[in-house]
C-alpha cells in the first residue's frame, strides 16, 4: 500500500482506547505508531492495532472525513469499526 489519502482508526485493545488518525501513507504511519517513533498519544496510551481505515481520492478529503469522525462519540466510532471489522482484528497484519 503506497501513497493513499487515508483515514485510519487504532486501538489499544477491544473496545479499548481509540485514536482516529490521517495520512498519505498507512503502512508507514501505522509502523510508526506501533514502534513509538513519536512520542505522543499512542506512545503513552499504546494504542497500536490498527482495526479500521478508509481510503479517500484526496488528502483534503481525508482530512475533512478525520475531524468529522474525531467529533463523533465514542459509540459512532464503534459502530463504524464493528460494521467492517467486527472482530476487532488487527488489520496491520494485511497490509
Amino acid at each position: 500500500m503506497d501513497k493513499q489519502p487515508t483515514v485510519y482508526i487504532l486501538a489499544s485493545k477491544p473496545y479499548g482506547t481509540l485514536y482516529t488518525g490521517v495520512t498519505s501513507n498507512l503502512t508507514k504511519r501505522v509502523w510508526e505508531h506501533r514502534n513509538n517513533v513519536v512520542e505522543g498519544f499512542t506512545s503513552r496510551y499504546r494504542v497500536h492495532q490498527l482495526v479500521y481505515f478508509e481510503q479517500h481520492t484526496s488528502m483534503e478529503e481525508a482530512i475533512l472525513r478525520e475531524k468529522r469522525i474525531k467529533k463523533w462519540n465514542r459509540a459512532w466510532k464503534i459502530k463504524l469499526i464493528e460494521e467492517k471489522n467486527p472482530g476487532w482484528k488487527d488489520l496491520w497484519l494485511d497490509l
